[in-house]
């Protein structure tokens, strides 16, 4: 039986074509290597999970590989030093550092030391690091990687060329789980990968380790049923339902529904907070130039817009305002299933109300 290899490993990018939704950096960093304008300290900054380390590691073996001819099966590994810098933030490892520096590569034209999570070196390592990374030797390169930019002091960010990478886009993160699939031999449903891709709130990494969580769960068969069971979130059938109630004034209902819903084990504000989310969405379709923000597949693309042209923008407005104020006081509230309900009999309310006073 062969050893199981997570995602997150086994489709490590490889080449900066193969980075997910960093196109403009890698674009950047190619161009730099190309046209020889690549600063010698670098600083990787941004969200968990969105490429900063692996791209750190692919410049790293690409920089060498452009200096010069050499072996196409060269790898450079013993040019690359990587330093974890959550574990190793002493002044005594930076001092290291600095006395390997001196000494130029045998194999290739550049050292590239890489500082992941560079923002826990202490201060009188920052401090130790500074005039090398002022004025480092022509054969080293530093690529230092961070989560937490504003902890790191000005004086080392002032020497550094600074990249800020962006949180994954659900719609990217959605097609490169879904080309996973495939090379896995997963059948997947689209909306199933896409509340994956949402779970993760930006981080690819997250998504991946989420994908191999329901693939176990599910087996070979992906479906949107599977990834709510095991992921414990609502499908958004249940907020269209609901919506379709509030829409009925069908109070009684609504709290029966509510009522199954938290039999399940779902959190109430969970609950309210993706209730402001659908109603958020459903506005989003009420204009044709604002559809586009709206991050679901083809097919529930089709629902929304449906329930949407039966829905009034006002009561869109005070629907998203009563939801909003409920997330808002849930926490605080000693009787949390009342709020809710007391909720939900507002939000079926507001057709009604509006009934009346059109009538008056």
């Amino acid at each position: 039986m062969e050893p199981f290899i997570v995602s997150a490993r086994k489709y490590r990018p490889e080449t900066f074509e193969d980075v997910v939704g960093q196109g403009a950096i890698t674009q950047t960093l190619e161009n730099a290597i190309k046209s020889n304008h690549l600063a010698q300290a670098l600083l990787f900054t941004g969200p968990r999970g969105v490429g900063k380390t692996t791209c750190a590691r692919i410049l790293a073996k690409k920089i060498n590989h452009e200096s010069g001819e050499y072996d196409p099966d060269e790898d450079f590994a013993f040019n690359i030093f990587e330093l974890d810098a959550a574990s190793n933030n002493g002044v005594d490892q930076i001092r290291s550092i600095v006395d390997q520096v001196r000494i130029p590569p045998q194999v290739g034209k550049y050292k590239i030391y890489i500082i992941d999570e560079v923002h826990m070196l202490s201060n009188a390592a920052f401090n130790a690091f500074l005039k090398t990374l002022e004025e480092p030797p022509a054969h080293a390169i530093f690529i230092l990687a961070t989560t937490e930019k504003h902890k790191i002091i000005p004086t080392i960010l002032s020497r550094c060329q600074i990249f800020d990478f962006k949180r994954i886009t659900v719609s990217a993160m959605r097609e490169h789980l879904k080309r996973i699939s495939i090379k896995e031999g997963i059948t997947a449903e689209e909306d199933a990968l896409q509340i994956i891709a949402q779970k993760a709130d930006g981080a690819l990494r997250d998504s991946l380790s989420i994908f191999d969580r329901v693939v176990s769960f599910s087996g070979k068969e992906l479906t949107v049923k599977a990834v709510t069971e095991n992921l414990n979130v609502l499908d958004r059938e249940t907020y269209f339902k609901v919506t379709d109630l509030l829409l009925e004034n069908n109070i009684p209902q609504l709290l029966v529904d509510y009522d199954v819903i938290m039999t399940k084990g779902f959190d109430g504000q969970h609950f309210v907070s993706g209730l402001a989310s659908h109603f958020r969405d459903l506005m989003v379709c009420k204009d044709e130039r604002t559809i586009e923000l709206l991050e679901v597949g083809d097919q529930t693309k089709n629902k929304y817009l449906e329930q949407a042209r039966n829905v009034d923008l006002n009561f869109l407005r005070k629907a998203i305002e009563i939801a909003n104020q409920a997330d808002f006081n849930y926490r605080a509230s000693r009787n949390q299933r009342l709020l809710v309900e007391l909720t939900l009999m507002q939000l079926a309310s507001i057709t009604s109300d509006e009934a009346k006073k059109k009538m008056m």
